[in-house]
């Protein structure tokens, strides 16, 4: 119990840090940032104090934590439905999306069923999707349309649930290399956490520091390759200082999956950037005055859940 504890004071340490950064820049004129920037940044350090909120819950209710993620992943598969228009023919099929395909992603992570919750919507949903808009009988840009769905459900639900299912990972109290901590899950979801929000501001300030050639100008006018490869080492150098929370046996394997965590993060941010800047739009939503709505939050942890949940369960953990 102490050990949480210290652990939630050490995610509310940094983010009281973050939170300060954001405001120094703010207030630093000599430096020429842009403002539009240094507010975008300091409104995901804002979301990220809900997202300790969610960690502090799941030390002690994992599974009202899934359902909080799951509340997350409802309002931004709404947002993402607002951003691409669609058509009378596609309502029945995102009634069954929201009604039933969504709760039961969360309930069977929720279970530990990973056998159903790993196929139910890569499989499932996107057969019954294609079939229920071919079934309205309107055939009208018919990929088009049914893409869109399946993308708002991969990226929104099926992504972003892996970030809670990493509550229920088993892992190994010893092995023949070095002993595992038991019941670490918790932890691990703080390391994944914490790992993405510093991703975040590393990428940031590099981009902003020392940033020269931007990767997709069209896409985000201020992301780097400077910017994505700095953040991504110097977001690597720091997570050995976090190796502890991550049931990993070696020290280098923290830095190593950090690593991954920090590139798909920056991959998630691109991706949603080409997707608002596709629909005319600079945010995702308004839920939270400000804040550009929750997938302007989550871009980074949707793409970067699933593929670190994977590389632990393969390499870590007690299948």
């Amino acid at each position: 119990m102490i050990e949480n504890w210290m652990i939630l004071a050490i995610a509310s340490v940094m983010l009281v840090i973050a939170t300060g950064i954001g405001r120094w820049l703010r207030n630093q004129e000599s430096l020429s940032l842009d403002l539009r920037t240094v507010e975008a940044y300091n409104a995901r350090v804002q979301a990220w104090w809900a997202f300790a909120v969610l960690l502090a819950i799941s030390f002690f209710y994992p599974k009202l934590t899934v359902a909080l993620f799951g509340a997350i992943s409802f309002w931004a598969l709404r947002e993402f439905v607002s951003l691409t228009p669609t058509s009378t023919g596609d309502h029945r099929a995102l009634f069954w999306v929201f009604a039933f395909f969504t709760p039961m992603q969360f309930i069977l992570v929720a279970y530990n069923n990973y056998g159903l919750y790993n196929v139910l919507i890569p499989v499932y949903a996107f057969l019954f999707i294609a079939a229920r808009v071919a079934f309205s009988g309107d055939f009208s840009q018919f990929l088009e349309r049914v893409a869109k769905v399946q993308s708002g459900l991969m990226l929104c639900v099926y992504c972003l649930s892996f970030a809670p299912a990493l509550l229920f990972l088993r892992f190994p109290t010893s092995t023949t290399e070095a002993p595992l901590r038991e019941d670490a899950n918790a932890e691990l979801l703080f390391f994944f956490i914490t790992i993405a929000l510093i991703a975040d501001l590393m990428q940031f300030l590099w981009n902003r520091l020392y940033g020269k050639h931007i990767i997709a100008e069209k896409v985000d006018p201020v992301r780097t390759w400077e910017g994505l490869i700095g953040g991504a080492i110097t977001t690597a150098i720091i997570s050995t200082a976090l190796a502890w929370a991550a049931p990993f046996p070696h020290w280098y394997q923290a830095p190593a999956m950090s690593l991954v965590i920090a590139l798909m993060a920056s991959a998630g941010t691109m991706t949603m950037s080409a997707l608002k800047r596709d629909r005319g739009e600079l945010a995702t939503g308004t839920f939270v005055e400000g804040h550009g709505g929750v997938l302007n939050r989550i871009d980074s942890i949707c793409f970067a859940a699933p593929v670190f949940f994977h590389l632990t369960r393969y390499f870590f953990a007690a299948t």
